[in-house]
């Protein structure tokens, strides 16, 4: 529906295929517990975002990971999760380009989320990331670990624990501009080395 040309990637394409033909690789949920074959092609994806690519990684468990290194840098998987809907979101950089291309993303794009913010949030990361947003259940802690961000080589990566499976189905708009935000992260920087 945002327009974009969608190819779900085998095992086969994921030993095979030249990656540098994508603009952004999107992991779904979980794909570190469950894809085996990510143990062997895991050096690929960061090579892809080193070189340019943008690879987002949506939430995984961090018991039955597959692999020990997801991202570029270190980052711990926790069981953070932010289960009010309706949770304050806070912006830690307003100037985040995030937060502000293609889309321009305000507290109206947090309206109306269903069942929750996000689930399995990093709870220590490198000084690398940054975190984006933060947000917490009544009587908690901030928890800022739920999209976080860095620049690799020429490329982007983005882990986020934000419920894009629940609101992208339902169809919240906000959560639209967002994603459509975090898959236009590669076009809007120049690259830092």
């Amino acid at each position: 529906n945002l327009g974009y040309e969608l190819i779900l990637l085998d095992d086969e394409m994921l030993d095979s295929m030249d990656f540098s033909q994508f603009d952004v690789i999107i992991t779904g949920i979980r794909v570190y517990n469950t894809r085996e074959r990510l143990k062997h092609t895991q050096e690929k994806l960061l090579q892809y975002v080193e070189n340019g690519g943008t690879l987002i990684v949506q939430y995984n468990v961090s018991r039955g990971l597959q692999i020990d290194r997801i991202g570029p840098y270190p980052f711990t998987i926790g069981r953070d999760r932010v289960s009010m809907e309706a949770a304050p979101v806070v912006f830690l950089n307003p100037q985040h380009q995030l937060l502000n291309f293609p889309n321009k993303i305000t507290q109206k794009d947090f309206e109306g989320w269903i069942q929750e913010r996000g689930l399995y949030f990093a709870t220590q990361w490198d000084e690398k990331y940054e975190p984006i947003l933060s947000s917490h259940d009544l009587n908690e802690t901030d928890k800022k670990g739920g999209i976080l961000y860095t620049r690799y080589g020429k490329g982007v990566f983005i882990y986020t624990g934000y419920s894009w499976f629940r609101q992208l189905p339902a169809g919240v708009p906000g959560a639209f501009r967002l994603f459509a935000n975090l898959i236009s992260a590669g076009k809007n920087e120049k690259p830092t080395h």
